[in-house]
């Protein structure tokens, strides 16, 4: 019973944490195909891909699009490269100063990265005007500010990852190929760097990722190169369309799709090593017989329904028309404003009568009437409505014709009579 209920406990704690991580992403992706003209999934209207349309016309966001690849590209070949370096600094250093060495290393993750681009903005105009270069130099051009700038921090990110594969290096390899009479260069090129290809690819793919997402620091470097993320950014402050749930979509769609395929090739993988090891002598003499591409690998099969999905999905784009379902949804909008209009007025009127008749109520105790009051502000303007009637007695009783009191200390400017010439 303790082993039921603690499974059945992580699985309903799996679920709960899936849906919290993916629930938004699901509903914003789901958004994009809806027609409201606001990111919404309820109440529901209209499949339509029109969103998408809108997004390859969005010239701002494809040139962000475009600004955040190639400055990705640029951090990737920068943040790699000091990663590298200072991986390879710190498994060789003197041990008594590893623990300072990679303290200053780590430094600039917990530096806030509003610091960080403030100071690169900072430090580079200094050096562009000790250098006597015009405001439209390299040193002041945003690609080149954002990608120094984010280079600073997203290479210790790249150094953890270079030294967690470099402590598995045996040096003894680098040193037996010295002694063979290779050249440090020859040794690391040939013997160090095949070694450190999977670590340096998950460098760069981190690299590329935290340079696509960044905007503390890159709010203060781009200059006239905005990023995706900027111009999102500018985007959501003077309101947002669902192209924005477009855009969403082909990420998170591009990211299960690599995924998935990053998945299948390591099964692959996996499925051939596991063949090769309990192949027979005159097997591995001749050709093995390698397991099929699908055999044993739900990766795989997942790719292939989601490329099927994708192909489906972009046929139904080409062919369907959403003209007449917005042109009904249009009209049934029109109806339902009109019918709460006809209800607005007809509770005005109500509202109207009966403030009326409270008014004939009124003027039976009065032999002057009191003037009426369809300003729309109530009772603000009314003369007696900072006094009570001076014409009213003690016991309650009032005089025939009694005069408004006149205590706003405006003269008679709010009286109701002072336009009108006495009958």
């Amino acid at each position: 019973m303790n082993n039921s209920f603690l499974r059945i406990s992580i699985w309903v704690y799996l679920v709960l944490f899936f849906l919290y991580l993916l629930g938004p992403l699901v509903i914003m992706s789901i958004t994009a195909f809806n027609s409201s003209g606001f990111p919404r999934m309820s109440p529901w209207e209209c499949l339509t891909f029109q969103w998408f349309g809108e997004l390859f016309q969005d010239q701002r966001i494809l040139n962000g699009i475009k600004n955040s690849l190639i400055i990705g590209l640029g951090t990737v070949v920068l943040s790699v490269a000091m990663g590298l370096a200072g991986a390879l600094m710190l498994t060789q250093i003197w041990p008594k100063l590893r623990a300072t060495y990679y303290t200053v290393i780590i430094a600039p993750i917990l530096i806030p990265g509003v610091v960080l681009g403030i100071s690169t903005l900072v430090f580079w105009d200094r050096i562009n005007r000790m250098l006597g270069l015009g405001a439209d130099s390299f040193l002041s051009n945003g690609i080149f500010l954002t990608v120094i700038g984010q280079s600073t921090f997203i290479a210790s990110y790249c150094m953890l990852v270079l030294v967690a594969r470099l402590q598995r290096y045996d040096m003894a390899l680098t040193e037996a190929a010295l002694d063979l009479g290779a050249t440090h260069a020859q040794a690391f090129r040939k013997i160090l760097l095949p070694f450190m290809r999977p670590a340096i690819a998950s460098a760069a793919v981190l690299a590329f990722l935290a340079s696509f997402e960044n905007y503390n620091t890159t709010t203060f470097t781009f200059g006239e190169y905005p990023t995706l993320t900027i111009e999102l950014a500018q985007k959501v402050r003077y309101g947002i369309t669902p192209a924005i749930s477009a855009l969403a979509f082909i990420i998170v769609a591009l990211t299960v799709f690599f995924a998935l395929l990053n998945e299948a090739k390591l099964k692959r993988q996996e499925l051939v090593a596991a063949a090769r090891k309990n192949a027979t002598v005159e097997e591995l003499a001749g050709k093995i017989k390698l397991p099929s591409f699908f055999a044993g690998n739900m990766a795989a099969v997942l790719l292939v329904v989601f490329a099927i999905a994708t192909i489906t999905v972009v046929g139904t784009a080409t062919a369907y028309d959403p003209g007449q379902c917005i042109a009904d949804v249009r009209e049934q909008k029109q109806l339902e404003a009109e019918q709460r209009i006809q209800e607005l007025r007809k509770q005005r009127e109500e509202r109207r009568e009966q403030r009326e008749a409270e008014e004939a109520e009124q003027g039976g105790a009065q032999s002057t009437p009191k003037p009426s009051n369809n300003s729309g502000f109530g009772n603000v303007f009314a003369p007696n409505s900072l006094g009570g009637d001076e014409g009213e007695s003690d016991d309650g009783s009032s005089d025939a014709d009694p005069a408004p009191s006149n205590n706003s200390g405006f003269g008679n400017v709010f009286d109701p009579n002072s336009l009108q010439n006495d009958e």
